[in-house]
C-alpha cells in the first residue's frame, strides 16, 4: 500500500519570554497613578530662605549636634518665620498705643523676644497635641513629630523651657499685672492645640492666646487695662480668625478625613462670605480703635490699603485652590504691617 505522505509540521514561533514581549501601550494619565507618597524630610510648607538660613548657622555646631538642632528648630517653626510675624504686629499695636507713640526700648525688647519665644512654645505644643493628626495631612507629614524625627516627651520639654523662659522675661522687666496675666497666657497656648479636637473654633482660641500679648502690653506700660485694649484684644480674634481660616483651608480636605475640626469646615461653602464679613468687621474695629485713641488719616490710609490686601485675598482665592489660600494666608503679614506703620505715623505727627 503507499504510505500516506505525512503532512509538514508547522514551525512554531519561538516562545519569547514574558518579561521581553512587547506589550500594548496605555494612555496613563496623571490622574490613573497612585499619589506619589509625601516627602517627610521637611514640612510642605518651611520657607526656602529660612531653611537656608538655618543650614548656614548650624555649620558652626559639631556635626554630630547638625540633625537634633535642626529638628527641635523645624518644631519651634523657625523654619516659617510668617506666624511669629502675624503675631508681633498686633502686639506692636499694643505697644504703640500704650505708649501713646514709641514705646520703651525695654518692653519693645521684651515683648519682641516673647513673642518668639512663646509662639515657638505653642508650636511645640500644637505639634505633640497633633503627633497622630500630622502623618495623614500632606502638608504637616514632614513635621519632626509625625515623620519620627523628634520624640512626643522631647517636644513637651521643650515647650515647659520655653514657658520659663517667656516667664524669666516677664518677671525680670515687667510688674506685678503683667505676671499675672502671664499665667492666663500660658494657659490659652496649651489649651489651643487641643480646641480642635472639641470645637470647630480652634482659630478663635489661638486669637484668644496669641493675643494676650495685646493687654500684657498695656499692663506692662500703663498698669492698666483701658477699654482700647481689649477693644484691639478682640481685633485680634478677629485677625487671627481670618488668617487662621485661610491657612485651614489649605488642609480642609486632609482635616475632614482625619476627623479634624476648624473654622474652614464649619464655614464649608459659605467661607468667602464669611470671611469678607470678618475681614469688614476687623476693620471696623480698628476704626473705632483708631478713634478712641485719636489717630489722624495716616492710619485712616493704612485701614485702606489693608481693605485692599483683603480684597485681593478673596479674589485669589475665589477656586479654593491650595496655593491660592496659603498665598491669601501670608498676605496677611503685609496687612498687619500697613496697619502698624499707618498707627506709628499717626502717633507721630499728633
Amino acid at each position: 500500500m503507499p504510505r500516506k505522505r505525512s503532512s509538514p509540521k508547522r514551525k512554531q514561533a519561538p516562545t519569547t519570554p514574558a518579561s521581553q514581549q512587547e506589550l500594548p501601550l496605555l494612555d496613563l494619565r496623571a490622574a490613573d497613578l497612585p499619589p506619589a507618597p509625601p516627602d517627610t524630610s521637611r514640612p510642605a510648607d518651611a520657607s526656602p530662605r529660612s531653611t537656608r538660613t538655618i543650614e548656614f548657622l548650624l555649620r558652626a555646631l559639631p556635626v554630630g549636634w547638625r540633625d537634633k538642632t535642626r529638628d527641635l528648630l523645624v518644631l519651634v517653626r523657625m523654619d516659617r518665620p510668617i506666624g511669629a510675624l502675624l503675631l508681633l504686629w498686633p502686639t506692636w499695636w499694643a505697644l504703640w498705643l500704650a505708649a501713646d507713640g514709641f514705646p520703651p526700648w525695654k518692653y519693645l525688647a521684651v515683648f519682641t523676644v516673647g513673642v518668639f519665644v512663646m509662639r515657638a512654645a505653642g508650636c511645640a505644643m500644637n505639634d505633640f497635641a497633633d503627633r497622630k493628626l500630622d502623618p495623614l495631612v500632606q502638608r504637616t507629614a514632614g513635621r519632626p513629630i509625625a515623620a519620627g524625627r523628634v520624640k512626643p516627651r522631647e517636644a513637651i520639654y521643650v515647650f515647659v523651657g520655653l514657658c520659663l523662659l517667656g516667664f524669666v522675661l516677664v518677671l525680670a522687666f515687667t510688674n506685678r499685672l503683667t505676671i499675672e496675666l502671664s499665667f492666663a497666657g500660658a494657659a490659652l497656648a496649651a489649651l489651643y492645640p487641643f480646641s480642635k479636637r472639641y470645637t470647630h473654633l480652634p482659630q478663635v482660641v489661638l486669637g484668644a492666646a496669641f493675643g494676650w500679648g495685646i493687654p500684657m502690653a498695656f499692663a506692662a506700660i500703663t498698669n492698666g487695662l483701658p477699654p482700647v485694649c481689649w477693644l484691639l484684644f478682640f481685633g485680634n480674634v478677629l485677625f487671627s480668625t481670618i488668617y487662621d481660616t485661610e491657612y485651614a483651608m489649605v488642609d480642609r480636605d486632609d482635616d475632614i478625613r482625619a476627623g479634624a475640626r476648624s473654622t474652614a469646615i464649619l464655614f464649608g461653602e459659605a467661607d468667602l462670605p464669611i470671611l469678607a464679613i470678618l475681614m469688614i468687621t476687623l476693620l471696623f474695629t480698628l476704626l473705632l480703635v483708631g478713634q478712641r485713641a485719636q489717630l489722624q488719616w495716616p492710619f485712616l490710609v493704612g485701614l485702606g490699603v489693608a481693605l485692599l490686601l483683603f480684597a485681593w485675598q478673596l479674589w485669589n482665592m475665589r477656586w479654593r485652590q491650595r496655593d491660592a489660600c496659603f498665598a491669601a494666608f501670608r498676605n496677611n503679614n503685609w496687612v498687619g504691617g500697613v496697619v502698624w506703620l499707618g498707627m506709628v505715623v499717626a502717633l507721630a505727627i499728633r
